[in-house]
C-alpha cells in the first residue's frame, strides 16, 4: 500500500509587521527592501506563542484532516531552530497535547530550515517499515533577526504539520537529499541572534544545494520539470525560489501558489512546508508536486508527491490562506517588545 501524507495542517500567528515599518526605524528605503527581498510583511509571534504552541495548532489541524485520533500516532518529530528549551524537548509537550500515548517515539530535529522535511523522511521510512501506524512530522519556527540586520525584514513565525501513513491523500513517491559542510548561516550556543555570510548564503549555499537535490530527484525518478503541476521550494525571501525555478526549468506559474513568503516572511523550518500546505489547499487528484527544502549548513531534501482521490474526502480545517488573511498589524515598538528586543 502507498505511504504518504494522510493529513496536513498549518498555523501562522495573526500579528504582522510591514517591511516599511522596519525600514522606517533604520532609515532604509522601504522600496529597496520590498524589491530586494520581495517581502511586503512578515508574521510575528504573540507573547504566548513559540515553536511548541505553533506545532500544537498545526498538528491539531493535521489530525482533523487525517481523521486520526492522537492516540494512534506512533512517532512525533519536530524540526526547528528555535526550540524554546536548549535542554528539554518540544516534542513531549506536543505529543501530550494531541493525546498521544506514552509509548510514542519523540525527538526534536535541527538542521536549520530543512529540519521539518527531515522529520517527514523519518516518518515515511518508519511507516514503510511497519514500525508505526502513523508518524507526525512538524516544521515550525519563531525565527530570530538581529535589530537592523537584513534578516529582521524576513525572519518570521509559523509552522506546518503532516500525518504520515498508509492510504494517503498525497503519496510520497520518492525523496532525495543533497548535503555538504557549507557554513553559510550559524548561531552558537547562548547567542540570541544568528550570523550569516550575506551573499554567501545564495552561492554556494542555496543555489548549489536546492538545485542539487532537485536535479538528483529528477534523475532518480526519471522525470522532467514539465511533469509537475506545482513546485514548493524553501523561501528565505521571494527572489531566491523564483530564480531557482528559472534555473531548473520550472514555469513561474507552478511556484506562485506556494509563494506565500511575500505576506508572512521566512518561517524557516516551516517555510517550504507551509508552501506545500497552501498548494494542497487547492490541489486536485492526479496533480504532481515537487517539494524541496533548504537548510543552511547546508542541505536540501526533495520529494516527488502525487495527489490522490482521497484528498476529496479530507475533513475541513483552517486553510493556510485563512491564516494569512487573519492579519493584525503592529508597530515596531510592539514588535520589539514581543520579540524580546527591548531589555529593561
Amino acid at each position: 500500500m502507498n505511504v504518504g501524507i494522510v493529513g496536513y495542517g498549518a498555523y501562522v500567528p495573526k500579528f504582522r509587521i510591514k517591511a516599511e515599518e522596519i525600514a522606517k526605524v533604520w532609515n532604509m528605503n522601504p522600496d529597496s527592501i520590498r524589491n530586494g527581498l520581495l517581502i511586503e510583511e512578515k508574521s510575528v509571534p504573540s507573547q504566548d506563542e513559540d515553536t511548541v504552541t505553533i506545532s500544537v495548532e498545526a498538528a491539531r489541524n493535521a489530525l482533523i484532516r487525517a481523521n486520526v485520533n492522537g492516540s494512534r500516532i506512533g512517532s512525533v518529530y519536530i524540526g526547528s531552530e528555535s526550540h524554546p528549551y536548549t535542554v528539554k524537548p518540544s516534542g513531549t509537550v506536543v505529543a501530550e497535547a494531541i493525546g498521544a500515548t506514552p509509548d510514542v517515539m519523540v525527538a526534536d530535529f535541527e538542521f536549520a530550515c530543512k529540519a521539518g522535511t527531515a522529520a517527514m523522511q523519518v516518518c515515511f521510512a518508519q511507516v514503510k517499515a511497519g514500525l508505526v501506524e502513523y508518524g507526525l512530522a512538524i516544521g515550525a519556527d519563531t525565527s530570530q533577526g538581529r535589530p537592523g540586520d537584513a534578516l529582521e525584514y524576513s525572519a518570521a513565525a509559523g509552522g506546518a504539520a503532516f500525518v504520515i501513513g498508509k492510504d494517503p491523500i498525497v503519496t510520497i513517491d520518492d525523496t532525495y537529499s543533497y548535503t555538504t559542510d557549507t557554513p553559510d548561516f550559524w548561531r552558537r550556543e547562548g547567542q540570541p541572534y544568528p550570523s550569516h555570510g550575506a551573499r554567501f548564503t545564495g552561492e554556494p549555499a542555496y543555489f548549489a544545494h536546492l538545485p542539487g537535490a532537485v536535479k538528483g530527484l529528477l534523475r532518480k525518478t526519471n522525470t522532467q520539470p514539465d511533469d509537475y503541476d506545482y513546485v514548493a521550494f524553501h523561501t528565505p525571501n521571494g527572489k531566491f525560489p523564483l530564480r531557482a525555478a528559472k534555473m531548473l526549468g520550472f514555469a513561474k506559474e507552478k511556484l506562485l501558489p506556494g509563494l506565500i513568503v511575500t505576506k508572512i516572511g521566512n518561517t524557516y523550518s516551516g517555510a517550504s512546508l507551509l508552501s506545500l500546505t497552501a498548494i494542497l489547499d487547492i490541489a486536485k487528484p492526479g496533480d504532481k508536486i515537487l517539494l524541496c527544502s533548504y537548510g543552511s549548513g547546508a542541505g536540501a531534501d526533495a520529494f516527488k508527491l502525487t495527489v490522490t482521490d482521497k484528498i476529496l474526502e479530507v475533513r475541513k480545517a483552517p486553510t493556510t490562506q485563512q491564516y494569512i488573511d487573519k492579519a493584525e498589524y503592529i508597530d515596531y515598538g510592539t514588535y520589539a517588545k514581543l520579540r524580546g528586543k527591548l531589555v529593561r
